[in-house]
């Protein structure tokens, strides 16, 4: 039976103890993970984020419960070694983990949604402390006796062109990482599935109506995947990343071939289940800022409808870069 509650303790830079409470309750339509820390909202939504990427390798999905998870005081600006016990509560209060004494535990990483842990700030741990990094607990796999799970999540980045309208146009670059569910996993929605840590309600919920839309194009492609979507940018307006996203998407699971460098990709669509591609608006200073950005081996994808008015000099232009450019109206025949 799960606990209703459970807490893990994190030592701060200060020597004290930071005390993290994870709380179960029925979902009820909110949010799956809800996060607080007194006086320090940035630093709820990085424990947010940190949450959401770390349940990336978990073999199953399950999303009929809240998870509440709360500091009982603030770290300090720029500490990180809270963020191994705060994945623990989360785990713990779900039945994902068991321990077998109180947890006292210490680590960071950059990859959590790999399961990886990258080290600890500790320097005078005595033996009861849970330490992770390499030749301690180097993944969360190891919790469980399992082997790395990191190996089995695959990932892929495309670029898109944010366009400003002056010097801060540049290319922004998105990553889907997809880890395999379990085959006796019970049946979940495709866009419950998928995360997006960094964007906010409604930018989290355009990613996943557009993965969840195009994988319906793919024959068996929904309910396979846990999912995680990370933008290298987290503001931007409009949905002219959408082909870069579902391509990224398609390339992670295994479904698009691959160029010899980037693809760099600009288009929407109204009709991802029909697998269509809709043009965007910017044409002419995106189509320049993508030439500007392009090196040998990159592959730019833009809409069909494009293609009458792309500039006679353009394709040549990108060919004697050593890149190449197609103008799409579907994708899977790219």
């Amino acid at each position: 039976m799960m606990p209703a509650s459970a807490q893990a303790r994190s030592r701060l830079a200060d020597g004290t103890l930071l005390t993290i409470t994870a709380t179960r309750r029925e979902r009820a339509n909110r949010a799956d993970i809800k996060t607080g820390v007194p006086g320090a909202p940035a630093l709820a939504e990085r424990l947010l984020q940190v949450l959401r990427l770390a349940r990336h390798t978990e073999p199953r999905f399950d999303s009929r419960d809240q998870v509440v998870l709360s500091f009982d005081r603030a770290p300090g600006a720029g500490e990180r070694d809270w963020e191994l016990a705060a994945v623990l509560a989360d785990r713990m209060v779900r039945g994902v983990w068991q321990p077998l004494a109180p947890v006292l535990a210490n680590g960071w990483s950059d990859q959590w949604q790999l399961g990886r842990i990258d080290g600890h700030g500790v320097r005078d741990a005595d033996a009861t402390m849970l330490l992770g990094g390499p030749g301690q607990l180097a993944h969360l796999g190891m919790l469980t006796g399992r082997p790395d799970q990191g190996a089995a999540v695959s990932s892929a980045r495309c670029w898109f062109p944010l366009h400003s309208g002056g010097i801060n146009d540049s290319l922004c670059w998105v990553e889907v990482s997809v880890y395999p569910l379990d085959a006796g996993s019970d049946a979940v929605e495709e866009e419950d599935s998928i995360a997006v840590p960094g964007l906010d309600m409604l930018g989290q919920a355009a990613v996943r109506r557009a993965l969840a839309a195009s994988r319906r194009f793919d024959a068996r492609g929904t309910g396979r995947w846990r999912s995680v979507v990370r933008f290298g940018a987290a503001r931007f307006q409009g949905s002219s990343a959408e082909l870069a996203l579902v391509m990224a998407d398609r390339i992670a699971r295994g479904r698009e071939f691959l160029p010899r460098g980037r693809v760099i990709a600009t288009g929407t669509s109204s009709d991802w289940q029909g697998g269509r591609v809709d043009p965007v608006d910017a044409r002419e200073p995106k189509l320049a800022l993508m030439l500007a950005q392009a090196v040998a081996g990159d592959r730019l994808l833009v809409p069909a409808a494009w293609e009458a008015g792309l500039p006679a000099e353009f394709a040549g232009a990108l060919a004697a870069k050593g890149a190449s450019i197609a103008c799409v109206s579907r994708i899977g025949i790219i």
